[in-house]
């Protein structure tokens, strides 16, 4: 497993974990608004041994209860199943953020119980998805996906970063009806974290963000805005 960070502690990252977050190398995506733009492109950063880490965590039993995997794309490291099933060996549950690109990673993931808690990026609705993600994509695959937690996944939530620009009015009212039946829904204000992908991006207004939730509340109830 190819770690190229670790942040020791954080209480955001696992809804209701005290939890370390890893950090995965490389993603298929190129949003433009991708505020790890280091995780993504250029060179990679200084690793974190799998044994550093599992010394680590063994270190931290009683104090941390959950490992957030994110990146990039963890769903493209080829040892993420053997390392999430140590992982889970250890007691510690899992959380996985991914784009959703790669459903059968997802269904295996599923299949052997190993994620406690998906987090699951919607980039746009299907006409704005390739714009938006910055590359051509397997809307297909993303629709499995989004139905493959809906129907399986223990816990999970769908999220989409909003971006001014890239989203507008009728957006969430598509994104919506793609992940009809969801749980969870939230509209995450973009923030600049001066490492970004592209230029030119902005933030929407406090105003934009709440009408866009008001407009997703329409197909799935529980839409909740995060950085307002």
């Amino acid at each position: 497993m190819r770690i190229s960070g670790l942040q020791k502690l954080t209480l955001l990252d696992f809804p209701e974990r005290v939890a370390c977050t890893v950090f995965t190398f490389g993603c298929n995506f190129r949003c433009p608004f991708c505020h790890n733009a280091g995780l993504v492109v250029g060179k990679r950063p200084d690793e974190v041994s799998e044994a550093d880490f599992f010394a680590y965590l063994d270190k931290r039993k009683g104090v941390l209860d959950g490992v957030a995997i994110t990146g990039g794309e963890p769903t493209l490291q080829k040892d993420l199943i053997p390392f999430i099933r140590k992982i889970k060996e250890k007691g510690f549950a899992v959380k996985l953020d991914t784009n959703g690109a790669r459903p059968d990673v997802v269904k295996t993931l599923l299949d052997e119980n190993l994620v406690d808690y998906f987090a699951m990026d919607v980039k746009n609705r299907a006409e704005k998805y390739a714009s938006t993600a910055g590359v051509n994509v397997d809307l297909n695959a993303i629709r499995e996906s989004i139905s493959l937690l809906i129907t399986r996944a223990p816990e999970y939530e769908f999220r989409t970063t909003v971006v001014k620009g890239f989203h507008d009015t009728g957006d969430f009212l598509a994104i919506g009806e793609m992940i009809k039946g969801a749980k969870k829904y939230f509209l995450q204000k973009f923030t600049d974290s001066g490492a970004i992908l592209g230029t030119g991006v902005g933030p929407c207004s406090d105003e934009e963000m709440t009408a866009f939730a008001e407009e997703a509340r329409l197909m799935i109830p529980a839409t909740e805005i995060r950085g307002k």
